[in-house]
């Protein structure tokens, strides 16, 4: 489907180096978008470019650490450099360090989940955001407005066995669209959140075939979904398509019902 409101549209897309967030980068570049793909892996970044570089001057890639206040101002000051305006913000970026609260095992505390691993979710997955979101609105309300999207998960709205972490980090940033929705809607500012299921990324193919399974059975389409459909689902909601609607949470999930 082609949303012709989007083309010529700047949009910065956080965690573009690989699965969901390459799969989004290059469907906005699809569009006739102006991509700018931030990762703080940049081993591909070549790549990445040349996927998006429909037309000259159409892709850009910026190492960057989104938990990194001084780094976000940086990358977005090298985006307005080259365009002079960003349109959308697709928070994308995450990590995960899954481990549960406390294991208990013959009758002691067996491991429990370090500090280390609660913050560095936090930092990316929600602090991130944060950063991210709070470094482009004075853009976007310069321009006229804008959309940001967010990238919760099924995990921030049902919780999971052993991702303490991530599902308050993913908790949280829908509790953040749903604020800034109400912020941010007078300066004509459209603040979505989109909560994938389980997408076969890199990550998940790596995963034991026996987890894989699992997660389908979860799923009533029975399968798992792809990067490409979720992507569609960012598309159209940074489009004119989805022009009155924001503050929502958006599920691209199969149907699925966590811990059914």
């Amino acid at each position: 489907m082609s949303l012709s409101s989007l083309n010529e549209r700047v949009v910065i897309v956080t965690g573009a180096a690989a699965g969901i967030g390459r799969a989004i980068a290059r469907r906005f570049a699809k569009e006739g978008c102006h991509v700018a793909a931030w990762d703080l892996n940049d081993a591909d970044k070549t790549q990445i470019c040349s996927e998006l570089q429909q037309e000259e001057n159409r892709g850009l890639f910026c190492k960057t650490n989104v938990a990194d206040a001084s780094d976000v101002e940086t990358a977005v000051s090298e985006v307005i450099g080259r365009w002079g305006r960003i349109d959308v913000l697709i928070n994308n970026a995450g990590v995960v360090r899954d481990d549960q609260l406390v294991k208990w095992k013959d009758g002691e505390v067996a491991k429990i989940m370090g500090d280390e691993a609660f913050d560095a979710v936090i930092s990316v997955n929600l602090k991130g955001v944060f950063y991210c979101a709070r470094a482009v609105v004075p853009h976007m309300i310069r321009s006229g407005g804008g959309v940001i999207l967010n990238a919760s998960s099924i995990v921030g709205l049902y919780g999971n066995f052993g991702q303490t972490n991530y599902a308050a980090a993913k908790a949280g940033v829908i509790a953040l669209t749903r604020t800034w929705s109400r912020e941010l809607g007078k300066h004509k500012i459209r603040v979505n959140t989109v909560a994938p299921g389980f997408i076969a990324t890199e990550l998940v193919h790596s995963m034991p075939e026996k987890i894989i399974q699992n997660m389908v059975s979860h799923t009533p389409l029975g399968r798992m979904g792809s990067p490409e459909e979720v992507a569609e689902a960012y598309v159209w909601l940074a489009s004119d398509a989805s022009s009155f609607i924001s503050g929502a949470v958006l599920s691209v999930d199969g149907g699925l019902v966590l811990g059914a």
